[in-house]
């Protein structure tokens, strides 16, 4: 990070990180207008300010976190690299059958159809307390899904944390933990 960017307020910062943001309108999907985070990750002063900011916030979780989860895939990104600088475990949370040895799952519906998440088992101490962290959250069916992983594995959410949130879609509505989101839309 520059000089410059040290002297600038987390206001600044995140609005530093949401001008980076890309949107792509009608991606996947004609109406749905995708937010980028790789257009933040490809910028690597924007990319050192989003890393100093997402470490900052973990720090500030009370009761301190024990373990950083990583939701598939952009999380995979994001949350190693607060686990490092708290050294703390990372454990990533992925789509069925992306993950080897026992796995716990949870199924969890979508708009048309079903998923299902998984964890490795023993990943996750019992009562350890964990936060989530992913680059998006929409409708909250992930996040969601994810909460209930950890807690099905004796884990308790410390916090969600999210980079963009989408307001309109009420994502936040799903989901019992706490949660904070750096930019919202």
């Amino acid at each position: 990070m520059t000089d410059n960017n040290r002297k600038l307020s987390d206001q600044q910062k995140l609005e530093l990180i949401k001008e980076a943001v890309k949107s792509y309108p009608d991606f996947p999907v004609p109406g749905v207008n995708f937010k980028d985070l790789f257009s933040v990750l490809q910028n690597p002063p924007i990319f050192a300010i989003l890393n100093e900011i997402l470490v900052k916030t973990a720090k500030q979780i009370q009761p301190a976190v024990e373990c950083v989860v990583g939701l598939e895939s952009r999380g995979f990104l994001l949350a190693p690299l607060i686990a490092l600088e708290l050294q703390i475990p990372f454990v990533p949370i992925r789509k069925k059958g992306k993950l080897p040895g026992k796995v716990k799952s949870h199924k969890y519906a979508l708009e048309y159809g079903q998923d299902i998440v998984e964890i490795q088992e023993g990943a996750i101490k019992p009562n350890e307390k964990v936060l989530i962290v992913d680059d998006l959250l929409a409708t909250g069916g992930t996040l969601n899904a994810a909460c209930q992983l950890i807690s099905q594995v004796g884990g308790n959410v410390a916090s969600c944390l999210i980079v963009i949130e989408l307001l309109d879609l009420k994502g936040r509505d799903k989901v019992s933990s706490p949660i904070s989101s750096l930019i919202q839309y």
